[in-house]
């Protein structure tokens, strides 16, 4: 890897990724009014470049998010205390309301079923042991893929992933609730999601069934899918109608490095499509394998010496260099980034290696590695390929007749495959 040419600051790890990403902030005091939440949630997200004038951003003004998600969980217990324990949040209990819209509209995730409950006719209360089974997406994320999404009035709108109906919800709103379908693997999301549109006036087409197959025998003009994959499912992209747009996160086992698929159809019924960085992601879908860096592995990596330290004058590469980390996701394999480290710290479960590296001086890092892979030289090496590539940000995403897929940099100099299409149920996040 060649030396910049001026020096870049000292890595600064970001604060979250795909596996479910946090944003925004809780308001500010107890919020009574719900309409005054909403619209300082909207303004928040177009503050934040998230929103922009137009009709997402009415609907979600008109949006009362408490007839989607009239309960929802909040967690007291501390991350890693055993066992966890949940409190169900209830908008009917007065002493629960202004909490319940503090979460529903402060920006983050907002936790909607605990251990595949079936929501409709739950009571308030504690939950102990067991998981949160299905949350609703940071309202950020949503926002922007709603924007990209560019729906439009009558629109035939395939939602794949009901979960709460936030998607689902704004579709029927911007395109007209008859030219919506939503689609979801737990049937006790698709009912409650179902009930609760209806509260508001809206009536879509509820189905409970397996997300990767979509509506066979349909097309849409848009398709979103609420969940990550590891590669585009084809069956929606055979379900794409002419001029069509399909959303849908990408990314392998890692949820450190993730892309957006933007999978187009042309007049003349040709697949253009390309894979975008980005910095968050939905949750993995129901199924898909995720590798995970430990509490013990995450202190060895930050606290023991390692088996060699050395001081280099090449930076890493920067948290905004995110063409070079997607691809690091793919073509190195089995990384993943410990964002809550002081350092730049990237752990590698399957065999145990690590990498630390820490700014010592101007232009100075100390680099400490551990284990059988160099993941050190593996990064650099990939760096040098990557700015010969055009530094990109975006790749190709080239269809295959068997249905194989591939990400291939303009001119061809870097490109991975992904893996093969397999069945797969989805996640519900919103």
């Amino acid at each position: 890897m060649s030396t910049p040419d001026t020096c870049p600051a000292a890595n600064v790890p970001a604060p979250g990724r795909s596996a479910g990403p946090v944003g925004g902030g809780a308001p500010k005091g107890p919020q009574a009014d719900p309409a005054a939440a909403r619209a300082a949630m909207v303004a928040r997200l177009q503050e934040e470049g998230a929103l922009r004038p137009g009709s997402v951003r009415d609907a979600l003004l008109r949006l009362p998010r408490e007839v989607l998600m009239p309960q929802a969980y909040v967690r007291r217990t501390a991350p890693g205390e055993e066992p966890p324990r949940w409190d169900l949040l209830d908008r009917s209990a007065p002493q629960d309301r202004p909490e319940l819209l503090e979460v529903l509209y402060g920006g983050a995730s907002v936790l909607v079923q605990h251990d595949g409950e079936r929501l409709l006719g739950r009571a308030r209360g504690t939950r102990s042991g067991a998981s949160i089974t299905s949350m609703s997406t940071v309202m950020g994320l949503t926002a922007s893929l709603l924007e990209e999404l560019d729906l439009r009035p009558g629109q035939r709108v395939l939602d794949v992933g009901t979960g709460a109906g936030v998607t689902a919800a704004v579709a029927c709103q911007v395109c007209g609730d008859q030219a919506v379908a939503t689609l979801d693997r737990d049937c006790q999301l698709a009912e409650a999601a179902g009930a609760r549109l209806a509260d508001l006036g809206f009536r879509p087409e509820v189905m409970c069934g397996s997300g990767e197959q979509g509506v066979p025998g349909r097309e849409f003009d848009r398709i979103f899918v609420s969940y990550t994959v590891e590669c585009v499912p084809t069956a929606l992209v055979d379900q794409l109608a002419t001029g069509g747009r399909l959303l849908a996160h990408v990314s392998s086992r890692s949820p450190s490095w993730p892309g957006l698929a933007v999978v187009e159809r042309t007049a003349d019924g040709q697949i253009e499509a390309e894979l975008r960085a980005v910095e968050f992601a939905h949750r993995a879908g129901h199924g898909m394998e995720r590798i995970w860096l430990s509490k013990d592995f995450r202190q060895r990596i930050a606290t023991e010496p390692g088996t060699w330290t050395q001081l280099s004058m090449p930076a890493p590469p920067a948290d905004e260099d995110r063409g070079l980390w997607l691809a690091a996701d793919h073509l190195l394999g089995g990384l993943v980034r410990d964002f809550g480290a002081e350092h730049l710290s990237i752990g590698a479960p399957g065999c145990g290696s690590w990498l630390r590296v820490e700014a010592v001086e101007h232009c100075r890092w100390n680099v400490t590695t551990h284990g059988p892979r160099n993941i050190w030289k593996e990064i650099q090496d990939l760096a040098d390929r990557w700015r010969a590539a055009g530094s990109p940000s975006r790749y190709h995403l080239v269809f295959g007749p068997d249905g194989g897929q591939r990400a291939v940099s303009a001119g061809g100099r870097l490109s991975w495959h992904l893996p093969t299409p397999r069945p797969l149920d989805e996640g519900a996040s919103t």
